[in-house]
């Protein structure tokens, strides 16, 4: 009987064990197989993750696995696992549930894979693959010198088609997307053309068998692809690649050591590059003209001469087209309830709260409420007793309402509340014929296109204390771009903000993000901040001892932050290998987020 190493499929045990395989089931067992064995007392699922390890136990001393469940990833997406908990600082399981079928799998259907390629393709694309195709057939039979990795910044609008084809054209694809509807799209794009697709996670094993195009979501970047050719991310800047969950691997890193692996082309799309992507390729682009043509019209509504307890997010310019019978607007807010930030009309003083001092908001009772430590007071100002309060930061409850009294028709709150106005757009489409929506982010997921798209305090987004606010409130951009399409179709994006000058804003007007790339790349070199530094995030029981445990490590930097501890390093490798040698108490309960999207 062969040992073997296995990962137990249970939450929150992170050790490897040694096993044995019965000679009847020498035969099924490989990297990645799935197999049932007993580990306390207790019969576990766990994937063999190495087969005749060199540093066993002695055979006797170990047990015999009990049986074969069913067929798991493929040895390569093993191997690749155990690259990627060590990257991200967290447990293998994560990576090895990711690439493994929701139900169990005992057979593998026939290979659906047609081999077909289709027209229109993209020129530039189709170039940048045959120069990889090239340059790998140049290399030596055992090369693993490296994959080749292209970016691409297309407008918001483009059609992703032809990209699709030319990788299609070079073999199988594998093509991760942000949101599961628009890959479910794209998918059904592609089979009408003849293209054998699997969408994730459900047609796994026929992925398994192999396809032409495998699609899905951030978890596909784990699914099965024989003999892969090209990996495709789109809308690489979106940090739905980014699990919120730790361990926070992202799609893109992870695609890239895969396709390095396997000599396979690494491609990356956006309208709006990350700093990350851009240190990696040189982007190919269409040209000035046809990148603005991309992007909808853009109305800017200066605020810089408002006092802002004087005037409603409501602007003339915002009424007017909400005024305009059969337009569909979107109005977009980020600040959830009824009231976030108020002062005094009389005294101008900001209402805080007497005990901890934090902003109070307003609930639906009327009550001010602290946030920080919940102490609750009737709405009247500290300072001077006055009761007459301006709402500098209204919810989108409060937003619905004005907007109603403004519009004089109905108007559906999307996310951001409670109330029985909170329902989806296809609701409110069927049921009201409504054309106004309000609500957080999450509107411009569920509304399917508009006339007009206005964010009421864009400078929420754009001074956010992040240092990635300028990517998160550029996609917000791309992605309100999206509803209203091109530039030919008139649509209308509306900008209320105090600072009308700001990079963004300007990048937005212009129709060319690149315009942000200089002055962002020089902000993040001076403060050492990802992708020339490296960042991660400690909290949970026991993060205190962690850190404590990491003070004086040279070229790492400890200090405590509002969620927990934050440590940089000078690299990525460097910060990983200081996380890894940090002490663990017994009893520690660690949440390591390595690059969080949000700090």
């Amino acid at each position: 009987m062969r040992p073997v190493r296995v990962v137990p499929d249970v939450t929150g045990l992170d050790r490897e064990f040694d096993y044995l395989v019965p000679d009847h089931l020498s035969a099924r067992v490989r990297p990645g197989t799935i197999v049932r064995c007993v580990l306390h007392g207790r019969r576990i699922k766990a994937w063999v993750t190495e087969i005749d390890p060199a540093d066993a136990f002695d055979k006797v001393d170990l047990k015999p696995i009990i049986e074969v469940v069913g067929i798991g990833p493929d040895p390569d997406l093993v191997e690749l696992s155990q690259w990627a908990a060590h990257y991200w600082v967290g447990r293998r399981r994560a990576f090895l549930v990711a690439a493994t079928a929701k139900r169990v799998i005992k057979e593998l259907p026939r290979s659906q894979r047609t081999g077909r390629s289709f027209e229109p393709q993209s020129p530039a694309t189709a170039a940048m693959l045959n120069a990889h195709s090239t340059s790998t057939d140049n290399k030596s039979a055992d090369s693993h010198s490296g994959s080749g990795v292209g970016l691409m910044r297309l407008a918001p609008s483009e059609d992703l088609l032809a990209v699709c084809a030319s990788a299609i054209a070079q073999g199988p694809t594998l093509i991760v997307m942000p949101a599961v509807d628009a890959a479910q799209i794209l998918a059904a794009r592609l089979r009408r053309s003849g293209i054998a697709v699997a969408m994730m996670p459900d047609d796994w094993s026929l992925a398994a068998a192999g396809v032409d195009v495998v699609i899905g979501s951030r978890a596909t970047a784990l699914a099965p692809c024989p003999g892969m050719k090209v990996a495709i991310l789109i809308d690489e800047h979106d940090e739905v690649h980014q699990s919120e969950a730790a361990p926070t691997w992202h799609a893109r890193d992870l695609l890239i050591e895969r396709c390095r692996r396997v000599d396979a082309f690494m491609l990356m799309i956006s309208p709006t590059p990350s700093l990350e992507a851009l240190e990696l390729a040189e982007p190919v682009h269409p040209s000035s003209a046809r990148e603005r043509e991309g992007w909808p019209c853009v109305q800017v509504v200066d605020r810089s001469g408002e006092l802002p307890w004087k005037k409603s997010l409501l602007s003339s310019e915002l009424i007017e087209h909400l005024r305009v019978p059969g337009r569909r607007v979107v109005c977009v807010s980020n600040t959830t309830g009824r009231a976030k930030l108020l002062a005094c009309r009389s005294c101008q003083e900001l209402i805080r709260c007497e005990i901890c001092e934090a902003a109070l908001a307003l609930d639906d009772a009327g009550v001010l409420v602290c946030g920080r430590c919940g102490q609750q007071r009737p709405s009247v100002c500290g300072a001077c007793g006055s009761t007459a309060l301006a709402n500098l930061r209204p919810g989108v409850t409060r937003l619905r309402e004005e907007l109603e009294a403004a519009a004089g028709r109905p108007v559906v709150q999307i996310g951001g509340g409670t109330t029985e106005h909170k329902v989806t757009a296809e609701e409110a489409v069927q049921m009201m014929g409504a054309e106004i929506f309000v609500g957080t982010e999450a509107v411009l997921h569920r509304v399917p296109s508009a006339d007009v798209v206005a964010f009421l305090d864009v400078d929420r987004e754009l001074l956010a204390p992040r240092f990635r606010a300028t990517d998160q409130a550029m996609a917000l951009m791309v992605r309100a771009a999206r509803l209203l399409g091109p530039r030919r179709r008139n649509g209308i994006l509306l900008l209320q903000t105090f600072i009308p000058d700001h990079e963004v804003i300007s990048a937005v007007v212009a129709g060319a993000p690149a315009m942000l790339v200089a002055a962002e790349r020089a902000r993040r070199k001076a403060l050492s901040l990802p992708p020339y530094g490296a960042i991660a995030q400690v909290s949970g029981h026991g993060a205190a001892e962690f850190a404590a445990s990491l003070q004086g490590v040279e070229g790492l930097q400890v200090g405590q932050g509002a969620n927990g501890f934050l440590l940089r390093g000078t690299d990525r490798q460097h910060l990983s290998a200081a996380l890894w040698a940090g002490e663990r108490g017994s009893t520690s309960r660690l949440r390591i987020a390595v690059d969080p999207p949000r700090i």
